[in-house]
Formats: structure tokens, C-alpha cells, sequence
């Protein structure tokens, strides 16, 4: 709310690249090898996420074990990377890659898709599920309440790569981002999205889990 509050205050539009800097996908580099903000924002949504998970585990009712919850977080890193990362190369991009077959591998240039990474979280459940013979609904459930950490971090990295933006506006917080090839003043979407898809969902799953008995109702969360 700052941030819209202080951007309300301009008399002009934002520039993207006035707010954020030059590489401002470059977090830090390490012996001269870039970390980019979207590599930290995945670990940060994983290892957020498994703690999280942890915590909900130890309640009383719990789908799965410890030992679920670690086979889980490895196969759905598989998923939320290979899923994600197929997921962009056919729906986004498929001729490029097609003229450029070794493009597909380079992580670091960026290209992950949202659908194609809950479907590769979605493999991930059936397949544990199918293997402990477990509850399908009621470990989603449990993985649902987690996810929005991801989806918090994942649109924060997106909104400093730059990418993502909205519909053009003329409200008073737009932003001009660099990548746009229109150069217009659109909607920063990707702080609702982080609002709404993160923070907003946190808000609602949190005391559904912990205050109600929503957790033994499978599929509900």
C-alpha cells in the first residue's frame, strides 16, 4: 500500500527502469555468476512452503507423514521446473524454440509458465498419492495452503523482471516497463497478483486450516 500511496503522489507515470535500476532481474552475482531475483523467489516459495507444510502436518488429522511431506517437496520441484518450463516452451514460445532446440535448456534466460507448473505439481500429488496410497483431495487440500507462499513470491519476481504487465491505464500509480515495445502506462499487475493470488489467499486458507474444521473436509481447502 506504500508503494501504490507514494506512486499515487507522482505527477507523471512511472518509469519502470527509474524505480527498479539497470538488471534489475540480477539479484546478486557470485564469482561472477548471476543470481537472478526469479531463481531466489522459487527457492524462497520452496523452502517457505516445506516449513509451512511442516507446521500443518504436526496437527492432528494430517493426510500424510513427515517423510510424505519430503517425497512430495522433491517431486513437486520436478513438476513446478520441468511442468513450468514445458508448459512456456509449447503455449508461449513453441516457434523459437522450434528455430533454437537448445534454447529450451537455458533456465536463466527466463520462461516459466504458470499452468504448466500447477500441472506438474498435480502429476506430483497423484504420483505420491497413488504410491503411499494416500488421499488425494485431502493432500491437496494441505498443498493448497501452501501454494499461495510460491504465488507471492513468484509475482514479486515478476513485477522486478519487468514482465507480466498489465492492460494499459491511465491511473495515476501506471508504470512504463522497458520490455513494453509500445512504451505505454500500464496496470503494475503483477503486485495485485501478489496481493491477490498471495497474500489475499494466505489471509483466507490460514484461519480456514488452523481456527475451523475445514482440513478434514476433503477438497474444501
Amino acid at each position: 500500500m506504500f508503494l501504490f500511496a507514494t506512486l499515487a503522489e507522482a505527477t507523471q507515470y512511472v518509469n519502470f527502469h527509474d524505480l527498479m535500476g539497470d538488471n534489475s532481474a540480477i539479484a546478486f552475482s557470485v564469482f561472477g555468476l548471476p543470481i537472478r531475483w526469479y531463481a531466489l523467489a522459487y527457492l524462497a516459495g520452496i523452502f517457505v512452503g516445506y516449513w509451512y507444510l511442516t507446521k500443518l502436518i504436526d496437527q492432528p488429522g494430517s493426510p500424510m507423514a513427515r517423510r510424505h511431506a519430503d517425497d512430495m517437496i522433491f517431486y513437486a520441484m520436478l513438476g513446478i521446473i520441468l511442468g513450468g518450463r514445458i508448459g512456456y516452451v509449447l503455449f508461449y514460445n513453441l516457434e523459437s524454440y522450434i528455430r533454437d532446440p537448445a534454447a529450451v535448456f537455458r533456465l536463466w534466460d527466463g520462461g516459466m509458465s504458470l499452468h504448466g507448473g500447477v500441472l506438474g505439481v498435480l502429476v506430483a500429488i497423484w504420483y505420491v498419492t497413488r504410491k503411499e496410497k494416500l488421499s488425494f483431495l485431502r493432500f491437496c487440500d494441505y498443498v493448497a495452503c501452501v501454494v499461495p507462499f510460491g504465488l507471492f513470491f513468484g509475482r514479486l519476481a515478476n513485477f522486478v523482471n519487468g514482465e507480466l504487465y498489465g492492460r494499459p491505464t491511465d491511473v495515476s500509480w501506471a508504470m512504463v516497463f522497458p520490455s513494453d515495445p509500445l512504451g505505454l502506462a500500464r496496470h503494475p499487475s503483477q503486485l495485485y497478483q501478489a496481493a491477490l493470488e498471495g497474500a489475499l489467499m494466505i489471509a483466507i486458507l490460514l484461519p480456514l486450516f488452523w481456527y475451523t474444521r475445514a482440513r478434514y473436509r476433503p477438497g474444501l481447502l
